[in-house]
Parts: C-alpha cells; structure tokens; sequence
C-alpha cells in the first residue's frame, strides 16, 4: 500500500515537461500487440509481439482532461477502453478529477489512485512494452462486433511469476476499471505479480462477460511464454459484477464457459457481491464487503461465506464498517489495506499449491 501511497502522490504532482510526437493508429497497435491464428480463432503471440515502439508520453494529472487521456500515445487504439461506457460520449474538457461521476455503482473514488494507475502503464509504454492484448482472433471481432470492445491490460511483474485476472464491477452496465481494475493491478504488480485487467463486453449480461473471461485466462495460458508469466497459483479477482464472474470460473471451471481445459484458479477474491451459486470444490476465497452495502447486502455475502466454510473451503471473509458498496482499493477508509491482504491470503495459497519449491517474495 505504501507504493500506491507513493504513485498517488506523483499523479497528483504529474509533471507536463514531456511531449507527444506521435500517435500510433488503433490498427497498427494491435497488429503489433497482438498476433491472429486463423485457423482456430486462437490468438497467439510471439515474444517480439509482447513489444511495440516506444512511446514518449508524460504522466498524467487529476488536472487533466478525458480528451487527455484519449489523445494519449501510450493508449492509442484502445484508449476508449480504459474508460466505463461503451458507445456512450465524455465531455472532452471533462477532467480527471471529476472520473468518479463517470461510474454511478462506485463510491469512494479517489482520482490521484486511478491516475497513478493510469501512469504506472504509461512508464511501461515509455518502455517499449505492450500493455494491451486483444484474446478475441480479428474473425471472432468481425462475426460479433461487440467483441471488439473486449482486451486486456497487462500490469507486468517479475518474469514468471503468477498471474492474476482482474474483473471490474459496473452492474454488466459498464466496466469500473478506473477504480477496480487499475489500481488493484498496480498494486498487485508492485508487489511482483503479474496482473491482467479484463474488459468484458458491457451491456450484455452476465453470460458473455463470463465468456469473456474465460476466453481471456485461455489466451494468457496459450500465451504464457510470450508474456512472461507464470501459470501455477493463477489468481481471479472481482468486484462487484465482476466477482460474480470470478466466483464462477471459480466454481465451475473454464470449459463450463468455453474456455480450455485448465486448472481452477488457486485463490478467488470476491470483493462486494451477492453472488450466492458455489459448487462443491471450491478454491480458497477471500472476501471483502461494507458493513452498510444496500446494493449487495453483506448479509447474501455471509451466507455464501458460511457454505463455503461448511464445505472445507478456507475463507477470509473482511466486513468494513461505515461503507457501502463500490469502495474500490479504499482509500481514506477504513477498508484501506484489503488490498495487501488479499495479496497475502493468495501468496499462501501459492506456497501451499506449488510443487516445484518456486517462490516469489
């Protein structure tokens, strides 16, 4: 927490010192980020594709605007979807500091976190590294165009260690990442832990967000070598409607959602949800809701909680008082911290699950 602490108090003193000279087309990007396998609509990269060319971005501020952030060449072809809606137009002059009136389901949004999140993928651009990845082939997009609006944003960590998928709430209206999505990853990464933010189609439902995810866990697997990271002790996380999406690869596994035949995840993190559908085998669970959530009462969270705990599954279940739903990381209340928490509870479920003796303090 003490380095999100620390990039949110460079987002708030962002400096302007830097310029674009350039912005690279949606086509190219992807082309670049992202290579298409026809003839089984897999995706598939190659390490030369987890690479683009530089950006020369500067960091952002809560000062600046949304058509900042659009105009950005750290995220051209992809910048729509960093933000909740799709199909909806922003006030261009809109400025960050105002982002929370963007997601009516969140409450708590603290500008300078999601910025600082927003600047931690710019720093990785400024580098050279891919930081977005389309899990849908060019064929699957063109016969359902919604797909279109579906990717992942990569948060690197160290060179092999596990990973972690990350579903933002936003009732399957729109995706939360600003303040579910982002910030986790950046916080999970710091920590040496490679995270992915999905962005799953809104407005459809649960059933293709589901999918969705399901088709992005089989991408990372396919391509786990390319990107770096590890597959033991993968992780899912999510807030809200995304925690129902978590909860259910959780539960049911990836082919139920066709996906691939792949483990279940070694942890889920169920962040504000009434989620109530659990099977019998369960991966360990950690859980995090407010003491005051009319949206998803915690009351439908303990119940779950109580099967899971009857059926031998390990919870950590975390009730925060004063707070309603869609706090997010929680800063400034009295749920900050969850988020080191919640890391912690799933390193141990890694220590637990590896065979190989590998570590990643």
């Amino acid at each position: 927490m003490l380095n999100l602490r620390l990039k949110i108090l460079e987002a708030r003193m962002a400096s302007r010192v830097f310029v674009w000279p350039f912005v690279y087309t949606a086509l190219s990007l992807l082309t670049l980020a992202c290579g298409e396998a026809a003839q089984d609509d897999r995706s598939v990269l190659t390490l030369s594709q987890t690479q683009v060319a530089p950006t020369v971005g500067r960091a952002l501020s809560t000062n600046d605007s949304i058509q900042d952030l659009l105009n950005h060449p750290a995220f051209a072809g992809f910048a729509q979807l960093l933000l909740p809606w799709d199909d909806r137009r922003y006030d261009p002059s809109m400025r960050l500091t105002d982002i929370g009136t963007l997601m009516p389901y969140h409450s708590h949004v603290d500008p300078a976190t999601s910025v600082a999140a927003l600047n931690h993928m710019i720093a990785e651009a400024n580098t050279g590294q891919a930081i977005f990845y389309s899990f849908y082939s060019e064929r699957q997009k063109q016969e359902q165009p919604a797909k279109a609006k579906t990717g992942l944003f990569f948060f690197r960590g160290k060179p092999g260690a596990p990973f972690a998928v990350i579903s933002p709430g936003g009732g399957f209206a729109y995706v939360g990442s600003l303040h579910e999505g982002f910030p986790y990853a950046a916080e999970i990464s710091d920590k040496g832990y490679n995270a992915f933010v999905l962005k799953y189609r809104a407005g459809y439902g649960a059933k293709a967000a589901v999918v969705d995810l399901a088709a992005a866990i089989t991408f990372i697997f396919n391509n786990a070598a390319s990107l770096g990271v590890g597959t033991d002790g993968y992780s899912l996380w999510g807030s809200s409607a995304g925690a129902r999406l978590a909860a259910s690869i959780g539960s049911h596994g990836l082919m139920s959602f066709g996906g691939d035949d792949l483990p279940k995840p070694a942890t889920v993190v169920m962040v504000y949800t009434a989620h109530a559908d659990y099977s019998s085998n369960e991966p360990p669970t950690f859980v995090v809701a407010g003491e005051q959530d009319g949206i998803a009462p915690p009351s439908s969270m303990e119940r779950r909680v109580s099967a899971l705990r009857g059926a031998g599954t390990e919870v950590d279940y975390r009730k925060f008082h004063d707070l309603g739903h869609g706090f997010g990381p929680g800063i400034g209340t009295s749920a900050e911290g969850w988020l080191d928490d919640a890391i912690r509870f799933w390193e141990k479920a890694i220590k637990i699950g590896n065979r190989r003796g590998r570590r990643y303090e």
